[in-house]
């Protein structure tokens, strides 16, 4: 008999039937109201949906639960995958021990007798939709664990998705997916969240877009390998399924021991991407590492320096950054060990003696002198061959054994889930907190793991993963004072479970503006923009060569939490001033720019649109670039949905130093008018504003008050 649990919040509502062993999510989407006899109201919903049975298939209609069960005759992909020894136990069918329901949370509990698992089931409506397995050994015997991933359904007229892609320094690439039948697989096997396959996917009807549609959304919270597949079977019926990818033998339960899924994390709207990512969003900044006070403005040496550590140099960088207004100076890469330049040293977490005879105290002092923040770069789970490390203690390395490990930029992985090697980094990353002055710590992670075994000769990445999680956990305990950074080459580590441990992740490796507008849009579906670092890059691109102004360059970073990457004492009196303008319109708009709403909106491929808007909707700021050419020398209107439709709000240019003029002739005239314009949220929704002719790599924003 059906167990009907009702999960309703303000915009979205969640019914489950608890009866199924794991529990099957009947309906996800729009609140459905309330009726007079809501009991009687469930038993018609599944009334109303209950299929018949048709042939060539089987007596009874397997339901799509939360861990779909081969044994029941789902013919999908199972959400269990596993074994005892001579292959047995491998198709568990689970019946419902027990369901509670508290508040916005429904946890149920199942048993296989016959294989001798339990399986305990947790969904919670909040923000955002989040839902979790724990499987158990209740044999004598173990029990090889190879997957256990969760499952929500989808509706059978979404029938688009949008994925991402990617690579190194060309992150969160969106692809479109006509998803007319079978399955749509994104997998990740390189031991960190990736650049190449995030764990996230849109779904919806053909041509949902950023206000327009239901949309749905899934996210894997994990930091490790992962899988995610949207499948649509042959009756019809549509679902996502996600959790972490288990190489074989990885996870095995002794007789009592656990495992417990990543949490799947879904988000729904019933008009468009945009309101949907706020869902996202607002989990992100409740989670307890968001950060609570003003972004700082943050000054990083990398493209400045490399790994020329001159202490004058340095000293003249930093005193450049606080005249500027900078808030925070990073020292990067080069500080420590023989780390020279990128082939040794790794491991070797102490103050050069070489570089800094002194210790890093002197540069601390000085910024610190100046007003700022002092952060400083780390690799903990890396290291290098040619590193005291390594060739003190090779078998800490995460490699297999028997064979020549591959390199990755020279460097192996450090295997942090064997206790030695756990207790020599945690010391020293314990110790550089402890005696000196430094506010935030810039972790990096550079190498992808390849046959990554641990210390007793298994597949290593769901023990490091774990390892990471605790050190992380572990240095933030000790010093509550430090912010750290999730940086994996880049935008490699993006994903809500180290969200819970960091104040900001590194979106790109790439500063070039251009390939951030692209990069930005799609992170922000993911991240809010106060926890995504946007850099101001040097004219030059580091990465692509490219050459921009400085006014399409910041009006690209203004939009996250903002930092320059750049030889700032090489300026000339113009750029200096001008960046100090950025600088200090940052600042004026902070609060909104990481308080706010992030919002995008549907453009053709030439151009880009975005902005935020306050929560209250009492003001504005949206970015307007354009791409690349376009057909017309004049882009079309740019209509503004989202806003009070009620109330006049005040639109003006908000005017970027060495800002350029593109190839019209004239501005628009709202542009040019003192005050700019005022027009209704309706009329900006509807009919929307005119922006002005641009050229390629070039943005304007404007401002938006309500009166």
């Amino acid at each position: 008999m059906s167990k009907i649990v009702r999960l309703v919040r303000e915009q979205v509502e969640v019914v489950v039937d608890a009866s199924t062993g794991a529990p099957t999510i009947l309906h996800w989407g729009a609140p459905l109201g309330e009726g007079s006899d809501m009991h009687a109201d469930m038993v018609a919903m599944v009334s109303a949906l209950d299929r018949p049975l048709v042939h060539g298939t089987f007596d009874a209609v397997a339901p799509v639960s939360v861990v779909p069960e081969h044994g029941s005759g789902f013919t999908g992909r199972p959400g269990v995958a596993g074994r005892r020894g001579g292959g047995r136990a491998w198709s568990p069918r689970f019946t419902t021990v027990s369901h509670s329901a508290v508040e916005h949370r429904l946890t149920v509990d199942a048993v296989d007798e016959a294989a001798g698992l339990a399986l305990t089931t947790s969904i919670a409506l909040g923000d955002v939709l989040t839902v979790s397995s724990t499987i158990e050994n209740l044999g004598d015997r173990r029990y090889s664990l190879d997957g256990l991933t969760v499952t929500v359904p989808l509706p059978e007229f979404a029938d688009e998705l949008l994925t991402f892609s990617g690579r190194w320094a060309r992150e969160f690439q969106p692809d479109r997916i006509d998803w007319r039948h079978g399955a749509h697989l994104i997998e990740n096997r390189r031991g960190r969240t990736s650049h190449e396959d995030p764990p996230l996917l849109f779904a919806g009807p053909r041509g949902f877009g950023e206000w327009q549609g239901e949309v749905w959304g899934v996210h894997v919270a994990w930091s490790g390998n992962h899988q995610l597949v949207a499948d649509r079977l042959a009756d019809g019926r549509r679902y996502v399924q996600g959790g972490e990818l288990l190489h074989s033998g990885e996870v095995v339960l002794e007789p009592g021991e656990t495992y417990t899924t990543p949490d799947l994390v879904g988000v729904f709207s019933a008009s468009g991407l945009t309101p949907a990512t706020w869902g996202f969003h607002r989990a992100a900044r409740s989670y307890r590492a968001h950060p609570d006070t003003p972004r700082p403005v943050l000054v990083n040496t990398w493209e400045a320096v490399y790994f020329d550590h001159d202490l004058d140099t340095l000293r003249s960088l930093a005193s450049s950054a606080a005249d500027l207004g900078v808030e925070r100076f990073v020292l990067d890469d080069g500080w420590f060990g023989s780390r020279r330049n990128d082939s040794r040293g790794l491991g070797d977490w102490w103050v050069s003696e070489e570089v800094y005879p002194d210790g890093l105290r002197p540069l601390i002092d000085h910024v610190v002198g100046l007003g700022m923040e002092f952060g400083i770069w780390v690799e903990p789970e890396m290291v290098n061959p040619d590193s005291e490390l390594h060739r003190a203690h090779p078998e800490w390395a995460l490699v297999t054994d028997g064979y020549e490990p591959v390199l990755g930029r020279r460097q192996l992985v450090l295997d942090l889930a064997h206790p030695d090697a756990y207790d020599h980094i945690h010391r020293h990353l314990d110790a550089l907190l402890r005696d000196h002055d430094i506010s935030y710590v810039k972790w990096d992670m550079n190498r992808d793991h390849l046959q990554a075994s641990g210390i007793d000769g298994a597949a290593g990445t769901h023990a490091q993963t774990l390892a990471v999680y605790r050190l992380l956990d572990e240095l933030r305990t000790a010093h509550p004072e430090v912010e750290f950074e999730s940086c994996a080459s880049g935008g490699g580590r993006v994903d809500h479970e180290i969200l819970r441990r960091v104040e900001r992740v590194w979106t790109s490796d790439c500063n070039d503006a251009l390939e951030r507008q692209t990069i930005q849009r799609g992170a922000s579906m993911l991240v809010p923009p106060e926890v995504m670092g946007c850099h101001i890059g040097p004219p030059t691109s580091h990465t692509t060569g490219r050459t921009q102004t400085l006014a399409f360059r910041a009006a690209t970073a203004l939009f996250g939490h903002l930092g320059i990457e750049w030889n700032i004492t090489s300026l000339s009196d113009d750029e200096r001033a001008a960046l100090r303008a950025v600088v200090s319109l940052h600042k004026e708009y902070r609060g909104l720019f990481h308080g706010g709403d992030s919002v995008r909106f549907d453009t053709a491929s030439e151009y880009c649109a975005h902005g935020v808007y306050a929560p209250d909707r009492s003001a504005g700021i949206v970015s307007f670039a354009q791409l690349t050419s376009a057909a017309s020398l004049t882009p079309p209107p740019l209509r503004l949905p989202g806003l009070d439709l009620a109330a006049s709000y005040r639109v003006e240019h908000l005017g970027l130093p060495m800002e350029t003029r593109g190839p019209g002739r004239t501005r628009p005239h709202w542009m040019a008018e003192p005050g700019g314009v005022v027009l209704t949220g309706r009329q900006l929704a509807i009919h929307g504003i005119q922006p002005p002719s641009l050229h390629p790599e070039s943005a304007v924003l404007f401002s938006l008050t309500r009166l």
